[in-house]
């Protein structure tokens, strides 16, 4: 597994250039988020997504998949959004959240099973950085975090290790986080919190 060191406060674009090449032609790479490192692929590369799932243990049909957007116009293209959602997305966005919406049918048909996606946008500028070069979503699941060895899911180079075989790129931004972002479905009449996290949801 390759690794590249990316500096949050200043993400150099030669290196995401670097991790955005992995990307387009169907790798799987490990990137940092504003909540815990997270395993990525191209979001519209079907089998990327599929090998994604298979790594993670994923049926497409009983879980929902989830996607990291640059920013709103980019959810108002892969996902359904009304008014009322619209302005709470704009509210808590960039942040630890994801949001449950329909999908729309720009989103390949693995995505479809549900009907529904999970939308982020993370507040974290290599994350954000990576989406905006490579140009579409980013296919997005937090690597695992085990409450015994916590550090397997925050030190990238155990990160590294534990994934060695399946991944081929991480990003070491630093140290990750442990606690998952706070989840929002925003599928029906009101918005309902289904996973308390680290995001603090402004109604």
């Amino acid at each position: 597994m390759r690794r590249l060191k990316i500096y949050e406060e200043n993400p150099n674009a030669t290196e995401i250039g670097k991790a955005v090449e992995v990307l387009r032609e169907g790798g799987i790479v490990i990137y940092p988020t504003d909540t815990i490192y997270a395993l990525g692929c191209d979001a519209l590369n079907v089998r990327a997504v599929e090998r994604i799932c298979r790594i993670k243990g994923i049926n497409p049909q009983k879980v929902n998949l989830s996607i990291i957007c640059r920013e709103l116009s980019w959810v108002s293209e892969y996902a359904k959004l009304n008014n009322l959602y619209f302005k709470l997305l704009k509210r808590n966005l960039p942040g630890a959240f994801t949001f449950i919406l329909p999908t729309s049918s720009s989103l390949p048909k693995i995505y479809k099973n549900r009907k529904t996606v999970g939308v982020r946008i993370p507040d974290h500028a290599i994350t954000l950085a990576l989406v905006e070069a490579l140009g579409n979503p980013l296919l997005t699941t937090s690597v695992s975090v085990d409450d015994e060895e916590p550090e397997y899911g925050t030190d990238p180079e155990l990160i590294a290790e534990r994934y060695e075989s399946v991944a081929d790129l991480i990003i070491d931004g630093g140290e990750g986080g442990t606690i998952p972002s706070t989840t929002v479905d925003c599928t029906g009449d009101e918005p309902v919190v289904l996973r308390e996290g680290k995001g603090d949801l402004q109604e």
